[in-house]
């Protein structure tokens, strides 16, 4: 039988690696799933609940993870309870792989087999273990619901009897998951929204949602775009006519959403301080890409802030701001993934190291660091 183990969060983290669905059909699986006492409790999943669907309740953290087959968490573990594991065992989580080093090697020191669910690929097959889709999905939906909070202003347009409220204006920039659900959410609310980004694919996704595409469409941005589905960076040339072009269209706009990230890298600077002082007394700027420094070049990680008129957000885990959701989703993320490391008829863990899916979660295993973007000359 295969024991999985889930602590609870560190850093005032209210996501949680299970939910009771998962525990229900991890138990279904053969699993024994020991559950940290408390540790789905900011995610409204009671320890009662969990155990009416087969979790055993553990007291602490080290008494979850004692002997168990594979850890599941949300983010990076730290080593006392990665050490209570069996040796060898799967670490399953959001390893911020890019993130201290030094304490990455530390957890790789422990022999356990580290799986950044980050690196998953996108490949049709992994579609429903994608972590950083399903996350960003409600951090999209969420930006756009805080940014009109904190708008001051009705968003859609009114007819009444005493006159028009105008909509507002919403310029959406980067157009991955987040900026998708936030285009659509900003729609749903009645404004009118521009988007912009470097890949050519998302003209045709931005125009399916009812929004107009902003972006300097010359040569280099037709090729903008990685095998992989990511952003390249783009030349110094390029970037000063997009910000140009932005920078005559964000004058207008009341929210912006930016959501440009780079995997491994310090976020894009998409918008200047010129820029911010050029908008309008009361808009609302909404930076997703502030745990990198942020797209804009005032952003405070983690603050909240007005500039001359102009509300900055640069929140750190919005997914977390949703936790029932967050925890659902990146639970079923982690369901899917260990459907392919458990061997249902024998009950057991049956890893196949050639599959792409381990290939390309794989940071750490047996005491070292084996990723290639992580190792001497691997690229990053």
């Amino acid at each position: 039988m295969v024991t999985i183990a889930v602590t609870a969060e560190r850093d005032g983290e209210p996501r949680v690696a299970v939910s009771p669905e998962t525990v229900k059909k991890l138990s279904a699986l053969g699993a024994a799933v020991r559950v940290q006492a408390g540790a789905g409790a900011s995610s409204r999943f009671a320890d009662e609940t969990l155990k009416a669907q087969g979790a055993t309740i553990a007291a602490s953290a080290a008494e979850a993870a004692s002997g168990a087959d594979i850890l599941l968490t949300v983010r990076r573990p730290d080593a006392a309870t990665v050490k209570a594991l069996k040796p060898g065992a799967i670490v399953a989580a959001m390893l911020s792989p890019y993130d201290d080093r030094a304490g990455l090697d530390a957890l790789a020191t422990t022999g356990a087999t580290l799986m950044a669910m980050e690196f998953m690929p996108r490949i049709s097959r992994a579609q429903s273990m994608d972590v950083l889709s399903s996350q960003a999905n409600l951090a999209g939906y969420k930006a756009v619901v805080d940014a009109a909070a904190h708008f001051g202003q009705a968003v859609p347009m009114m007819m009444t009897a005493a006159g028009t409220v105008p909509a507002a204006k919403a310029f959406i920039m980067g157009v991955g998951v987040a900026g998708l659900q936030a285009i659509a959410t900003a729609r749903r609310l009645g404004a009118i929204v521009s988007a912009t980004d470097v890949r050519p694919a998302t003209k045709e996704q931005v125009a399916s949602l009812g929004a107009k595409f902003i972006a300097v469409e010359d040569e280099e941005f037709k090729q903008a775009q990685t095998a992989a589905g990511y952003a390249k960076p783009m030349s110094a040339e390029y970037q000063k006519k997009q910000a140009e072009l932005v920078a005559n269209h964000i004058k207008a706009q009341d929210i912006v959403i930016t959501t440009a990230l780079i995997p491994g890298r310090p976020a894009p600077k998409l918008i200047s301080t010129a820029m911010i002082e050029s908008m309008k007394p009361g808009a609302v700027i909404v930076d997703l890409a502030a745990e990198r420094g942020g797209n804009t070049e005032l952003t405070q990680p983690g603050k909240t802030f007005e500039h001359k008129g102009v509300t900055i957000m640069g929140p750190l885990n919005l997914a977390g701001d949703v936790p029932v959701n967050a925890s659902s989703l990146y639970a079923k993320n982690l369901l899917a993934f260990l459907e392919t490391l458990i061997d249902k008829k024998e009950k057991a863990l049956k890893i196949n190291w050639d599959d792409e899916i381990v290939k390309g979660t794989l940071v750490a295993k047996d005491g070292k660091v084996v990723h290639p973007s992580l190792t001497q000359g691997g690229a990053r």
